[in-house]
């Protein structure tokens, strides 16, 4: 299938030889007027000869027989005009969603559940992680469940069993036992590509409402959703396409229907506010889920905290009006060994600033190991410390 992404790609490689073209090619007034130009010096060895020639028919590909400036130019724009007028129809009329969808729609998965008193149901996908084809899905889908199903798209359904967890990242593998044709990957991409207004697709199966798909933008990274551990889920993709209980677990993705994220919640009551797992916590998890059954390297902190801004800075008499503020130590854990104290405020960790609470949780999760020692700038009594933190690991959820 010709996506938007391969068109692109090669009307940006067709214009750039139209460039080289008109460079390396002199025109009439160059040729009358020097006797050297150094385009046509391939291999710059200060003058023109048959090696120069030969690698100019080779470059274009009419070794052996001339070169035809005029037809060659026409045929090169002609192509960038054929390709250019392809992706502004599909730009306008939009169908490059319908592909993407053509392309995805068989790799998402209605995973049912039993618990006690009824039963639960939600999305996943499939993946191929280096030969190991699992479902991806997210922990509150099958926490509690008695047993499992996977039902694709085509209507076969299947038991399933939980492979692996990590509830701290709301993610969860599955192991199916269907027949090899079933299973159509997805390919999982970096979330670290992502822009604010990237363009993006949620597809899975809200209230059962099998293969549904909805689109948006991404409207914010780096956001923090607390889930029922009490812990914060970090680095989290806030998105506008409409998300709906039945989507969790299912996947949002980019315009080359790549994976960047696992859907996971919804603010209540909210329009076009909805959360994502970014995909590289899912490649970061994955070794370790399905040879483990779990991830457990988390750094922790021991402590709680509440954003900074004017009004509080205000109340509390401080100059500073943002990063946050620590209301709550954990006797023994990390902070309180390191001589952190009630009302400091983190402003930075290891050179980094910190605006939030966001900024310190997304942080201590993509750049830090439990056993590490980061240095913490906090300000106090408005004097700023620095003050150096062994990392524990946080407890069992």
């Amino acid at each position: 299938m010709i996506t938007k992404k391969n068109l692109v790609v090669a009307a940006i490689a067709t214009f750039c030889l139209t460039i080289t073209l008109f460079m390396v090619i002199p025109t009439r007034s160059s040729k009358e007027t020097n006797s050297y130009d150094p385009w046509l010096d391939v291999n710059d060895d200060g003058s023109i000869n048959i090696i120069d020639i030969s690698n100019l028919a080779i470059l274009f590909g009419t070794s052996g027989s001339p070169i035809n400036k005029t037809d060659l130019l026409l045929e090169l724009q002609s192509k960038v005009q054929t390709l250019e007028a392809t992706i502004r129809n599909l730009e306008a009329n939009g169908t490059i969603l319908p592909d993407i969808y053509e392309q995805a729609k068989d790799s998402v998965v209605l995973i049912r559940g039993v618990i006690t008193g009824g039963t639960v149901q939600g999305s996943g996908f499939v993946y191929n992680f280096s030969g190991a084809i699992v479902i991806l899905t997210n922990y509150h889908v099958v926490d509690e469940t008695i047993s499992l199903s996977v039902t694709f798209p085509n209507g076969n359904g299947y038991a399933a069993e939980v492979n692996g967890i990590d509830p701290y990242a709301d993610l969860a593998v599955l192991v199916v036992d269907a027949p090899e044709d079933e299973f159509i990957p997805l390919e999982i991409t970096s979330s670290s590509t992502l822009r604010v207004g990237d363009p993006v697709m949620a597809l899975g199966n809200p209230y059962g409402l099998v293969g549904s798909m909805t689109t948006g933008v991404v409207s914010a990274l780096g956001r923090t959703i607390t889930e029922e551990s009490g812990f914060a889920i970090a680095n989290v993709i806030q998105t506008s396409a409409p998300i709906n209980p039945g989507n969790s677990g299912g996947p949002l993705l980019n315009y080359y229907g790549e994976v960047v994220g696992i859907t996971t919640a919804i603010v209540a009551d909210s329009q076009g506010l909805g959360f994502a797992i970014p995909s590289n916590t899912i490649l970061r998890d994955m070794t370790s889920l399905i040879a483990n059954g779990t991830y457990e390297d988390y750094s922790y902190l021991g402590v709680r905290g509440t954003d900074m801004d004017y009004e509080t800075a205000q109340q509390l008499g401080v100059t500073v009006t943002y990063g946050w503020r620590i209301v709550d130590i954990l006797p023994g854990g990390p902070a309180d060994d390191a001589g952190i104290e009630e009302d400091d405020i983190i402003v930075g960790i290891n050179g980094t600033r910190m605006r939030n609470g966001d900024d310190v949780i997304s942080y201590l999760e993509a750049n830090t190991l439990p056993g590490e020692t980061v240095i913490m700038e906090v300000v106090r009594d408005n004097q700023t410390l620095e003050i150096p933190v062994v990392l524990g690991k946080r407890p069992p959820p």
